[in-house]
Order: structure tokens, then C-alpha cells, then sequence
């Protein structure tokens, strides 16, 4: 029976990712804040009245959202060599949001939208030791497109004039349109493939901002994967996948929401 390796400098890595990334939020926050003061006066006394100043009563809300994501790869693995690494880029996302009120502080939330990324795979040269290999083997481009359809609970702070802070979390699940699953062709034949249903826990936080005719809400949100995505070659020595025991995707979003 193969062992399964867990190299804790991945996670290390993703950590230092996710910090890069939050100077560029606080960045935006600041912004954002900045714009809301000139223009709704914020951290005044004086709140934004009709027609969003009721909108946190009614039972059922509806919205949009589009944003940024960036996702990466998690890799254990059965034997210990090097670490493949994953090249991540920003992709795009938009969908629509339904939101249920429980009380003044819990409401439920349906957001279905569709999420397009890429991430570029790239293998050390000692996965195909004894093996004849083209500079080409060596990186798999793995282009995503998910429909998501997140089920999540928001739970907000006391409104403060005109903005109110709230954490998020839920399960979530994605169909990759682009996963490959079906595919007869392999990593031999330059086709990398993934499961195509995916099961992710999601959490986050943000803030709604109070407008005069709508509720604007930045937020950021990371996702993780529950289940192992990877489909393996054909091959059961395949320098692709042999090593690989569990493939685990995880993100984060920026969301820009409009209620």
C-alpha cells in the first residue's frame, strides 16, 4: 500500500500567496471606503434613507455579482519528489444572487454564476527519468470553466449609519465544463483531465455598503475542495498522475455584489 506524503511547505506557500494578495484588497477596501465617504457619508450620522433603507427587511432580496478569482492546486502525493508546481492566473467571474432573510442578523443565500480560470501545471524533469520527454510534457494547461452554485449563511453585525461588516460560509458545488472526464485521451496524448462534479466548503467576509438606490457589497472568500479531482492515465506509470494520490482545488474570490 502506497504513502501518502503531505508537504506542509504547500500550504506555507498558499499562505504567503493569500497575503500577497491582501495588500491589494486592503488597498481596495481603503478605496472603496474612501469613495463611500465623499458620496454617502459613510461615518456620519446620517443614513441613507428610501428606497435601500428597508431593503434589509423584506424576506426576499435578488442581485448580481461579478468579480476576480484565482485558484490553485493541492497535490499529495505518494511517493516523495519534487513538488509540481502550479502557475496560477486571475480569471472572471458573474452570476446572480437570491437572498433570504431569517432575522436581522442571519440570511441564506443561492448564488449561481460561472467562474473562468487557468492554471498552468508544471512537472520537475525527475518525473520522466528513463522516459523520452519534449519541453511541452513538462507544463499542462488546465483551463477551467465552472458553473457554481454556492448555498451559503450570512451572518451580519448591527448596521453602523451605512455600512455593515458580515462573515459568509457555506458548501458549494461546480460543474467544469472544461474537466475532460469523458475524454480517451490522456496526458500522453497532451489532454490533462479532471473529475467534472466538484464539493467545496467556502468562508469568507465583506461589507454592504448603503447607497442611495442600491446595496453595494465587496467581498473576499476562499474555497476549498472536499473530494479528489484528479483523473488518472490510462498508464498506471504515467509521469502525470502515478505520483499524484489526491488533487484538491482551492481559491479565492473577489466579489463585488449589487442589491
Amino acid at each position: 500500500m502506497s504513502k501518502t506524503y503531505h508537504k506542509p511547505w504547500e500550504s506555507q506557500q498558499f499562505t504567503q500567496h493569500l497575503k500577497h494578495n491582501m495588500k491589494h484588497i486592503f488597498f481596495l477596501f481603503v478605496f472603496l471606503v474612501t469613495f463611500q465617504q465623499a458620496s454617502a457619508q459613510l461615518f456620519t450620522k446620517e443614513k441613507v434613507t428610501n428606497p435601500v433603507d428597508n431593503i434589509d427587511q423584506k424576506f426576499l432580496t435578488w442581485g448580481y455579482f461579478l468579480g476576480f478569482n484565482q485558484y490553485d492546486f493541492n497535490f499529495d502525493y505518494n511517493e516523495n519528489l519534487e513538488d509540481i508546481l502550479v502557475d496560477n492566473t486571475v480569471g472572471f467571474h458573474l452570476g446572480l444572487i437570491g437572498d433570504m432573510r431569517v432575522n436581522n442578523f442571519i440570511n441564506l443565500r443561492l448564488e449561481p454564476g460561472v467562474f473562468f480560470t487557468t492554471r498552468n501545471i508544471v512537472y520537475d524533469e525527475s518525473y520522466f527519468q528513463g522516459t523520452e520527454y519534449n519541453d511541452s510534457d513538462l507544463l499542462r494547461e488546465v483551463k477551467s470553466t465552472y458553473v457554481h452554485i454556492p448555498l451559503l449563511v450570512k451572518f451580519s453585525t448591527k448596521r453602523i449609519n451605512n455600512f455593515k461588516p458580515f462573515i459568509i460560509g457555506g458548501v458549494s458545488t461546480a460543474i467544469n465544463l472544461s474537466s475532460n472526464e469523458d475524454n480517451p485521451d490522456d496526458n500522453s496524448s497532451g489532454e490533462f483531465r479532471m473529475i467534472k462534479n466538484t464539493y467545496f466548503y467556502e468562508i469568507g467576509f465583506g461589507i454592504d455598503f448603503y447607497l442611495l438606490h442600491f446595496k453595494f457589497t465587496p467581498s473576499i472568500r476562499g474555497v476549498f475542495s472536499m473530494n479528489n479531482e484528479i483523473v488518472k492515465d490510462v498508464d498506471p506509470n504515467s509521469p502525470w498522475t502515478s505520483n499524484v494520490s489526491k488533487m484538491q482545488t482551492r481559491g479565492v474570490f473577489i466579489n463585488f455584489t449589487f442589491q
